[in-house]
């Protein structure tokens, strides 16, 4: 009995267990909680980290700024460039073609200075030949020559040992009735290792001497090249000319070499 006394009075009695009233939240409340918490605890630690970064000398927006500014800065030289080497290419085109304008404009007077050149050298041929007929005209000798020959010359040519020879032939009045054919025969005098030589040009009677043949009625002017040892050293030339297949020649005439 005693026993039944003492658990009433541990239940019921001052020693009795205290009881606690609390209201139950829902889980949903609770979550939103933890995720509340949990954002302003992230932003406060971003908020703390960008505070500490500006307060060491590092801004991450200045540095987008100025990151921005030097981009535009590039696309703004970028542009220049382009348009710069644009033109570039413009002034090297213009400069290749006023190059080759230049180019055409010197060749072109070269070729002008050429010809004017070869037409002065022309005019004064014509001019003395044109003096020679005038003189053959006034004189009577010309009745009593059947062929003359004027102004016979041997020059030096361009490569060493060559010489270029010129001549003028003209009929007498007394054959002017009919055209003259003949033939053309240089003798050559030189010096060649120490001792006198003569060379006749041409110097057969192939293809070489059909060269040397000509016919005209009144006049004829004659041009040609001979060559000789380069080393040789040449005295005089002279000329013959024969009439058809005659052994005697109709005229002479010898030149001094300059």
């Amino acid at each position: 009995m005693a026993r039944y006394l003492a658990r009433f009075r541990q239940r019921f009695g001052i020693a009795a267990p205290k009881v606690a009233m609390r209201t139950e939240l829902a889980w949903y409340w609770r979550w939103l909680g933890i995720v509340v918490v949990l954002a302003t605890a992230l932003a406060l630690a971003l908020w703390i980290y960008d505070t500490g970064r500006r307060f060491a000398g590092f801004d991450q927006r200045e540095l987008q700024q100025v990151v921005s500014e030097l981009r535009r800065q590039d696309g703004r030289v970028q542009s220049e460039l382009k348009g710069a080497r644009t033109e570039l290419e413009k002034l090297r085109a213009e400069s290749a073609a006023s190059v080759s304008r230049r180019a055409i404009e010197q060749a072109a007077q070269r070729t002008l200075a050429e010809q004017i050149r070869v037409l002065e050298h022309e005019n004064a041929r014509l001019r003395e030949e044109l003096a020679t007929f005038e003189s053959l005209l006034a004189s009577e000798a010309r009745d009593t020559k059947p062929l003359s020959i004027h102004r016979f010359t041997v020059n030096p040519d361009v490569l060493p040992g060559e010489y270029r020879y010129r001549l003028l032939l003209l009929t007498g009045t007394a054959r002017r009735e009919r055209e003259f054919k003949g033939r053309l025969e240089l003798v050559v005098s030189l010096t060649e290792g120490g001792k006198d030589a003569m060379m006749l040009v041409p110097e057969s009677k192939g293809a070489a001497a059909a060269a040397f043949q000509f016919s005209f009625k009144y006049f004829h002017r004659v041009e040609g090249t001979f060559r000789v040892n380069p080393k040789a050293k040449l005295k005089g030339v002279q000329v013959r000319v024969y009439e058809g297949k005659t052994a005697q020649a109709r005229a002479t005439a010898s030149a001094a070499v300059e």
